[in-house]
């Protein structure tokens, strides 16, 4: 994720809160800017990254559009590992203060860890982690979200 601007609006957070079924009143308030909201909603800053990978360019590449058959991303092939066989390991957050409306959020993702390990069926394993800085419109450090990747040697065989 390039560095993003991601404005914290009362209408995103009900919308968000609506298509993970979550009932809970404080996110559906009309009045005042004290609506917070919920815990992985820091996740659709995706959508403020234009360069993001997993974000479709409408008639572009990564398009999958209604037709018949996809037109996005290509699997690489050689069976069961998808795209090089890297897969989404692990999702960390560490709240350092709520996230409410009227928020402007900046995002800086830093390189983190990274070590192996073997596996009998997948060959050696390599695990990364991505440390995404989210701060507020003051620079206060509002989330620290930590994405675990790995990416298998081989494919596991059935």
């Amino acid at each position: 994720m390039s560095k993003i601007k991601m404005p914290i609006e009362k209408s995103h957070i009900m919308m968000f809160a609506r298509s993970i079924g979550d009932s809970n009143p404080k996110y559906y308030k009309e009045d005042g800017n004290d609506v917070v909201a919920p815990p992985t909603f820091i996740q659709a800053s995706a959508q403020f990254d234009p360069d993001y990978f997993l974000r479709p360019k409408i008639g572009g590449e990564n398009w999958f559009g209604s037709g018949k058959e996809s037109s996005g991303m290509k699997s690489s092939g050689g069976g069961g590992g998808g795209a090089a066989m890297g897969l989404h390991a692990e999702q960390h957050y560490e709240y350092h203060q709520p996230l409410k409306v009227g928020d402007v959020i900046t995002a800086e993702v830093k390189v983190g860890n990274s070590w192996e390990k073997e596996s009998k069926r997948a060959g050696k394993l390599k695990f990364s982690e991505s440390v995404t800085e989210y701060r507020n419109q003051n620079g206060d450090l509002i989330i620290t979200a930590t994405s675990v990747g790995v990416v298998t040697e081989k494919p596991v065989e059935n």
